[in-house]
């Protein structure tokens, strides 16, 4: 069976509400180290939110601070720098994970102690992702999810990746809109990525849905020196 790369921007239009999303890869002509985060919402609450870059973290703030019902889910910073490793996440796992390496742990070590976000009854995933230079360049992506529709337990899956050129994979929260909604399931997807940033963060922010769509970050960064660019459009700007 051939290796299917598919096309983000047909993944996103199908669609309406994959929640939040990490894309994780390479750059076609090898280059670069690829990642993007964005966010979605429904509510008022969700979509009253802003990203903040931070020298090379990235940290979300309430648009308008008079309207923030509940912080805990929906405040967090999405990307954090530890050393050679850029951390990436949908949640305050960014901090727990960062904590970890601080400290000799492990990405999945760091995971073993959270579950899904305790927001019954859609129970969100907790979607995480992982960038290392130690040694050269290598990704590796999670998912925290129920075990059923009662949040009886938690299964979690890592998956590790070797970067190919023009490859990267991605891994979202939610599988489709509904009530509740239902949650992401089976492997990232493997998506293609260009070389061209602006390019690739049109894509994306083009794609997802309009009503839904929060805010988005693409970060192109040079594996051999750690240079990097970067692209944020946040829609309350």
């Amino acid at each position: 069976m051939a290796y299917e790369i598919n096309d983000i921007g047909a993944i996103l239009r199908g669609n309406d509400y994959p929640g939040r999303g990490i894309i994780i890869g390479k750059s076609a002509d090898g280059k670069k180290a690829v990642f993007a985060y964005f966010i979605m919402g429904r509510s008022e609450n969700s979509r009253n939110r802003i990203f903040v870059e931070n020298g090379g973290d990235v940290v979300i703030h309430p648009f308008d601070k008079s309207k923030v019902e509940d912080p805990s889910l929906i405040i967090y910073s999405p990307v954090r720098v530890c050393g050679k490793k850029i951390i990436v996440t949908n949640g305050d796992q960014t901090d727990t994970i960062f904590d970890y390496f601080s400290k000799g742990g492990t990405f999945e070590n760091a995971l073993n102690t959270r579950r899904f976000e305790p927001d019954a009854p859609n129970y969100t995933p907790r979607v995480s992702g992982l960038l290392d230079f130690e040694n050269g360049y290598s990704y590796k992506l999670s998912i925290l999810k129920s075990a059923d529709a009662q949040g009886s337990g938690c299964n979690r899956f890592t998956f590790s990746y070797h970067p190919l050129n023009g490859v990267g994979h991605f891994i979202h929260t939610y599988s489709g809109n509904g009530k509740p909604i239902p949650s992401f399931t089976g492997e990232p997807e493997a998506v293609a990525i260009g070389n061209d940033l602006d390019e690739y963060t049109a894509l994306l922010w083009e794609n997802l849905n309009a009503d839904n769509k929060v805010s988005l970050y693409v970060r192109f960064i040079e594996i051999d020196s750690g240079d990097f660019d970067s692209r944020m459009i946040n829609k309350n700007a």
